[in-house]
């Protein structure tokens, strides 16, 4: 049998933290998880939309015990607020969904003069982790879900010398790259945690092609040129439901069966319930230890990880 909400257990008592909360996958992995009983930290840049999904999930779950959090990706001070509320708020934190992300974006730079794609995609995720470490390390069995994509297959390992594709940018090859750093995060991080012997975990999800208004955004932007109608052609008429593009994401971050360092995603490449996928592309020791080393020289913030 499928895998579907229907199997999360009860979260009662937990506190989960999903950025990119607003709309999208987003919005339906909090309202999903504040069904099931938890507290949930919605972590979002715009506050009027954020403002609308919140009233959306009262619809549904008028109980549900929300906190909006004001988080923007491209700007490590507003990451550095953000996290203090976060911990100011609440003891531990139980679940951190790395939800949130552009794709495809005409080439600019975030508030710190990071490449956009990566700055917001990895760099801005792993500020954040590093942050609600404290928070993460103490829950029981905390989890970490790094949202990728399939793209990742086209992505290159970050080159140390030119990590933000100076003179070289293309919005897919930003794009690519910046997702296989999801990706490379996820296994790093849990490699962490089980040196440190800790009982955080790290995982990964992917959601196939799903009918959200990344697509829209990226036509709208005009990043991609001529391909973008036609990617939104694609999401509209064959993609699955965001609702059911966040059961992966979901899955790796509730399903007691799944461990550290697995991948969820759909059956069908891009479509189908979600299933526990192989690790076709586990990235080479060097390509993670490179992660590593940019992530902190360009936020200047290490990933600590103490016990």
């Amino acid at each position: 049998m499928s895998w579907t909400a229907a199997d999360i257990p009860d979260l009662s008592g937990r506190t989960a933290v999903v950025t990119g909360a607003n709309g999208g996958l987003g919005v339906e992995t909090a309202s999903v998880l504040a069904a099931r009983g938890a507290h949930v930290v919605m972590a979002v840049r715009n506050q009027e939309k954020a403002a609308d999904a919140i009233a959306r999930i009262r619809r549904e779950t008028p109980e549900a015990s929300l906190e909006l959090v004001d988080l923007d990706l491209g700007s490590l001070a507003s990451i550095r607020a953000a996290a203090d509320t976060i911990i100011a708020a609440n003891e531990k934190v139980d679940i951190l969904v790395n939800n949130a992300g552009v794709m495809a974006t005409p080439e600019r730079e975030t508030a710190d003069g990071f490449e956009m794609q990566l700055g917001v995609n990895h760099l801005g995720h792993w500020a954040l982790t590093a942050h609600l470490m404290p928070t993460l390390l103490a829950a029981p069995g905390a989890r970490v879900v790094s949202v990728t994509s399939t793209a990742h297959h086209m992505g290159t390992p970050l080159d140390p010398r030119n990590p933000h594709l100076g003179g070289t940018y293309n919005p897919w090859k930003a794009y690519g790259q910046s997702k296989l750093a999801n990706y490379h995060f996820a296994l790093g991080l849990q490699r962490e945690f089980e040196r440190a012997g800790v009982t955080a975990q790290s995982l990964m999800a992917h959601p196939g092609l799903s009918h959200t208004d990344l697509q829209v955004v990226t036509e709208r932007e005009g990043g991609v040129g001529a391909s973008g109608p036609l990617w939104r052609w694609l999401a509209a008429r064959t993609g699955m439901t965001p609702a059911d593009g966040a059961m992966p994401q979901l899955r790796a971050a509730t399903d007691p069966a799944a461990r550290g360092g697995e991948l969820y995603g759909p059956r069908y490449a891009n479509f189908g319930p979600p299933v526990r996928l192989p690790l076709l592309r586990p990235g080479a020791d060097g390509a993670i230890a490179i992660l590593w080393q940019v992530s902190e020289r360009e936020t200047g913030i290490p990933m600590r990880i103490e016990p």
